[in-house]
């Protein structure tokens, strides 16, 4: 596609998109990204909850599951290029992106760039868990601090705290991973620029302590075609730990071709 004769060329690595073999056609496609350590597998149970018409498309970072000897990416302006070569022979239908978290931040950074390149644009962008992207941090960085104190803030955000800091042998071995996607998400300056013009739909956990309604609420102005905002039972993994509430929801959001409620 044209746009991308600005992406500089990167090395042969594993794919980023995971589809299903042999799978029909279906109405939508919808890109997934994971929260920091996470990989396509987050996504694995989706695809019967939201039928024929939308084909889940789990992204696959490296530094994770087939792609666990790749170095990970740690900054956000490194890993767009790449992602953004991979996926784009699959623009070739309607489309939208969804995030959780540090991939949140992904997913709206890769709208902005569609838009910037000329290249087919999503007609949704759903994010989950995040603070609108012009806001402040409260929570201090955590990339490059000891890894009990990462841990910590990782067992936090699932609500069992003392587990993480017992120490857990699968967290040991994510540790370099852990950093990159924290780094990734750390490190990344907002910089102003037009709005989508694509609807936004905000999710949030109503105990989720990383996020408020008015943070979500936020992300109001990115978007010219409007944002809804929704809240659901649950802390920060609220999509992952009740699916059964969350994605009928997100099938409807999807198959919705009516500009979303501002605010």
């Amino acid at each position: 596609m044209d746009g991308l004769t600005g992406i500089p060329a990167a090395p042969r690595a594993g794919e980023w998109a995971v589809r299903r073999r042999g799978r029909p056609p279906a109405r939508l496609r919808l890109f997934c990204l994971p929260h920091a350590g996470g990989g396509a597998a987050a996504f694995r149970s989706w695809a019967p909850h939201l039928g024929p018409e939308i084909e889940v498309v789990p992204i696959r970072l490296p530094g994770r599951e087939s792609r666990f000897r790749e170095r990970p990416h740690d900054r956000l302006g490194d890993l767009l290029p790449p992602l953004l070569r991979d996926v784009a022979p699959l623009l070739d239908g309607p489309h939208a992106w969804f995030g959780h978290s540090m991939g949140a931040g992904i997913a709206f950074e890769v709208c902005r760039a569609l838009h910037r390149l000329g290249l087919p644009e999503p007609r949704r962008l759903l994010v989950a868990g995040l603070p609108a992207p012009q806001l402040p941090r409260r929570a201090t960085p955590v990339h490059d601090a000891p890894a009990p104190e990462l841990f910590e803030r990782i067992g936090a955000l699932n609500g069992h705290g003392a587990e993480a800091r017992a120490g857990n042998p699968l967290l040991n071995v994510m540790l370099p991973t852990l950093r990159a996607d924290f780094a990734v998400a750390e490190t990344h300056v907002h910089r102003p620029g037009p709005p989508l013009d694509c609807p936004i739909t905000v999710y949030g956990g109503r105990s989720d302590a990383s996020t408020t309604e008015d943070e979500l609420r936020a992300w109001g102005p990115h978007s010219t075609a409007g944002t809804t905002v929704r809240l659901f039972d649950g802390g920060h993994f609220f999509p992952h730990d009740a699916p059964e509430a969350f994605l009928p929801v997100l099938v409807r959001d999807l198959l919705d071709r009516r500009p979303a409620h501002l605010g």
